[in-house]
């Protein structure tokens, strides 16, 4: 079981479960790409996480988007367009007959090299592209009891250094801050900007809530998050004030409310960072945007429903 905002409970159902790679299913134990891949050598390539829910994939033309926009300024040919990737996607699910509970890793690499070598120039052939699908749900305490943060010393970069806004499969900087907060007795990592105001957390995103307004970061140097863009969104819709802007720790420590966004868990609230308290359990806001998500959920497969 893994900790954190994806803490989940192992689920024996997915020891038989097909993956999807380069156009066919195979058994887990089965499937497998090459020592040359990208993505093995390098960390080159992009992906996306995305949760089923009746069927449906949520938010999927958002997630297409993010994947295919970062392939793009990468300069990846996936070799699929957007019809395709969805096709391979929900034929994943049928053959395995998910249709809820379901957390699906879409991964792009840039294919087999002729040697490990970080030039592109040097791949032999067309894009990876795996479908990973498994019955995994967010722990329930995660969703009621919180998160506990510890504020690390990676920080996010510049993007003229590694753009934080692309979801690549070189994710090393969140590692090393995931390590650190686990050595720290943390679930997740909060991570600063390079200037010193908070910024994401190693795999989610990060607001606070302070006298009924809702804050989170910039946006300059986390990932173009597609919850944490619903979250502002449902805000918006609801009547309540959601900013994105600058705030340091100062400012999180005494905050009335915490929590983190990301596909996975979807709304998870955050009870301690660094050591302070900032509520004993799940807020009433905090409650309110778990609601108002799942509305939403519910609104976007409707409207993409077969």
């Amino acid at each position: 079981m893994t900790q954190g905002a994806h803490g989940h409970a192992a689920d024996a159902r997915n020891r038989d479960i097909l993956i999807y790679v380069n156009g066919e299913l195979q058994p887990r134990d089965r499937a497998v790409i090459s020592v040359f891949d990208s993505g093995f050598i390098l960390g080159d390539g992009v992906w996306e996480g995305l949760r089923v829910h009746r069927g449906r994939i949520a938010f999927l033309d958002m997630h297409l988007d993010r994947l295919c926009e970062a392939a793009k300024a990468i300069d990846l040919d996936i070799g699929m367009d957007r019809a395709a990737l969805s096709a391979a996607l929900y034929q994943t699910l049928s053959a395995n007959r998910m249709s809820e509970g379901v957390h699906i890793r879409l991964m792009v690499t840039r294919g087999l090299k002729s040697t490990p070598y970080q030039d592109p120039r040097a791949c032999i052939g067309p894009a990876t592209v795996v479908i990973i699908p498994e019955y995994k749900l967010p722990l329930p305490q995660t969703l009621t009891r919180g998160l506990r943060l510890f504020t690390v010393h990676v920080r996010r970069g510049a993007p003229d250094v590694q753009d934080p806004k692309l979801n690549s499969h070189s994710k090393l900087n969140c590692i090393t801050a995931c390590i650190q907060a686990t050595k720290a007795g943390a679930d997740e990592a909060l991570m600063l900007d390079p200037h010193g105001f908070v910024a994401t957390c190693n795999s989610t995103h990060f607001f606070i809530v302070r006298r009924g307004e809702v804050w989170t970061p910039t946006g300059r140097y986390c990932l173009a998050g597609i919850t944490r863009a619903n979250v502002l969104r449902i805000c918006h819709e609801s009547g309540i004030a959601a900013y994105e802007k600058d705030f340091s720790l100062t400012e999180v420590y005494s905050a009335e409310e915490a929590f983190v966004t990301g596909t996975f868990a979807g709304v998870a609230p955050v009870i301690e960072v660094d050591g302070r308290r900032i509520s004993p359990g799940r807020g009433p806001l905090v409650e309110r945007l778990q609601r108002l998500y799942l509305e939403l959920i519910e609104r976007d497969i409707a409207t993409h429903a077969p």
